[in-house]
């Protein structure tokens, strides 16, 4: 055969084979589909049955990227996810044209004055610059972006000395006086990958007048990579300061408390992502988790959901006066507002008996990063912006919210909404979900499966490859001070020289009718409810 035969011939086969190889995999489906018996849509409908999964596979990808509105989408909307995402990677907040905001629909706004704080009438301190990278865009087009990233000094955007937010003023040997009002919320190493937690680190370290909370996981050689103010939190499983057994190990707390990065302890009664105790997979418990936490390597871990070393208001306290003392450094606890009987139980105890913590975490049950079961995260806690306001009018009723701070989280990624919230009541607000955005996270919401696409919340190294740390944590000191700055100039238009005086008459609440609202009127109108219900 000449070579225009063996051309002949090998098109044929070729053309043989597209059209033969689909033909027997529907075959081969057809039967496999026809003859299984778990799925009753595959067994009437072969073959094309799987059009149906697919499609609800691709599902969640589809509505993020092409389907959904900007304002649409859960936990967070494609503008709020894009809004953190331009503050870290271009330290930008600028937009055009208007607000996407839903203006009809219920909401709270900040009150604006008629003469509104000149730039150099703000109280804050500027003085230290820090160097930091962000990107700049030399082009773009439909498939293409130019961009590249330069060096730059930035405003810290610092409180004063003398606004400065203090944890255990009065109560300890060694208070934590932080300049910032917002913080990393907490997230433990495993459940996020050691590139995820050291990017973390180095980014709230570079960024200063911050902390980071080490979550319930213990404390890690990578949560010091940066040199941040470090919260360690003490969760019912005791990670980081237990012993071997189980029990609580006071050896180990007093090595902890004698680090300097460590400025407060917490000790975590709930978390509004999971008012259960902890989990986490056993394809995440690597053999140096297994170490940080004194258990057993490729083990699933299921935490208490609540502390072995006391059951009740007074022995808790008992527990956080002995932290205290050994420690010297100012001690929490982190709750989610649900029982407000047994919250007015415990402010009480703390006027009754002058003890208590030296500042309370409110996580709002819309909290997230952690795995939990869909009961549980879809109805149990009250949102942050119900729960902040009676945490903050209790202490205030029993006169003790000067001797505690109170530290607000959920969703709250944006300046409007940690503003919104400090004039409800916080002192100083916790993130999670937006500074995982800053390094990487794309919200696939496969946290609980150790196989994010982002190597954000995995401890598979592969994934974890394509987050480049030296990169990343330059987002995180952007994005933090992104928002300082943006809580400076909302205390600017309010009137006020400093975000820490923000308070309830600087917001009102709009209803889906247009009327307005103060806090203290919607406060009131809840406890009368309450006082009714009680008889």
């Amino acid at each position: 055969m000449g070579l225009t035969d063996y051309l002949v011939v090998g098109l044929f086969v070729f053309i043989a084979i597209i059209i033969l190889v689909p033909v027997l995999l529907f075959i081969y489906l057809y039967i496999k589909d026809d003859r299984q018996k778990q799925h009753s849509i595959l067994r009437n409908f072969p073959v094309i049955g799987k059009v149906r999964y697919f499609t609800e596979h691709i599902g969640p990808e589809m509505r993020q990227y092409l389907f959904n509105a900007d304002n649409e989408g859960k936990p967070f909307s494609r503008k709020e996810y894009q809004d953190v995402v331009k503050a870290g990677k271009y330290k930008e907040r600028l937009i055009g044209f208007g607000s996407l905001r839903d203006f009809d629909a219920e909401g709270f706004y900040i009150r604006n004055t008629l003469f509104p704080k000149l730039t150099d009438e703000m109280k804050v301190d500027n003085a230290e610059k820090i160097k930091t990278r962000v990107y700049k865009i030399d082009g773009e087009s439909l498939f293409t972006r130019k961009e590249h990233n330069e060096e730059k000094l930035i405003d810290p955007f610092y409180l004063r000395d003398e606004d400065a937010v203090v944890l255990g003023e009065k109560t300890c040997r060694q208070p934590f006086r932080v300049k910032g009002q917002v913080g990393q919320s907490a997230m433990s190493y495993g459940a996020l990958g050691e590139r995820a937690i050291q990017a973390l680190s180095k980014g709230l370290g570079l960024a200063g007048g911050t902390w980071m909370n080490t979550g319930e996981g213990g404390l890690s050689d990578h949560h010091l990579a940066g040199n941040p103010d470090i919260i360690m939190q003490i969760g019912p499983d005791l990670f980081g300061v237990r012993k071997p057994s189980g029990e609580f190990s006071w050896e180990e707390f007093k090595r902890k408390s004698e680090l300097p990065q460590i400025k407060a302890f917490e000790i975590k009664l709930a978390q509004g992502a999971k008012t259960r105790g902890g989990h986490v997979e056993g394809a995440k418990v690597t053999e140096e988790i297994a170490k940080i936490r004194l258990v057993e390597v490729g083990k699933t871990i299921n935490s208490p959901n609540r502390f072995y070393e006391f059951g009740d208001v007074p022995s808790m306290f008992d527990f956080i006066e002995q932290l205290r003392t050994v420690g010297g450094k100012p001690v929490g606890i982190k709750i989610v507002v649900g029982d407000l009987d047994a919250l007015e139980n415990m402010v009480s105890y703390m006027k009754e008996s002058g003890k208590g913590p030296d500042f309370i975490t409110v996580d709002g049950g819309e909290g997230g990063t952690g795995a939990t079961y869909q009961e549980l995260a879809d109805s149990v806690g009250l949102p942050i912006q119900s729960a902040l306001p009676i945490v903050d009018e209790m202490l205030k009723h029993y006169e003790v919210r000067d001797r505690v701070k109170l530290i607000a989280s959920g969703k709250l990624i944006t300046p409007d909404k940690i503003a919104i919230a400090l004039a409800m009541g916080a002192d100083l607000v916790n993130i999670a979900r937006g500074l995982m955005i800053s390094v990487g996270c794309i919200m696939a919401q496969v946290c609980h499966t150790n196989t994010c696409p982002a190597g954000v919340a995995t401890t598979d190294k592969k994934l974890q490859d394509g987050l480049v740390v030296d990169e990343k944590y330059y987002r995180v000191c952007n994005y933090i001070v992104s928002l300082r700055e943006g809580l400076y100039n909302l205390a600017a238009a309010a009137g006020i020289d400093s975000p820490t005086q923000f308070e309830r008459k600087h917001i009102v609440h709009k209803d889906e009718l247009g009327r307005i609202s103060p806090v203290e009127e919607i406060l009131h109108a809840a406890r009368r409810t309450q006082m009714q219900k009680e008889g």
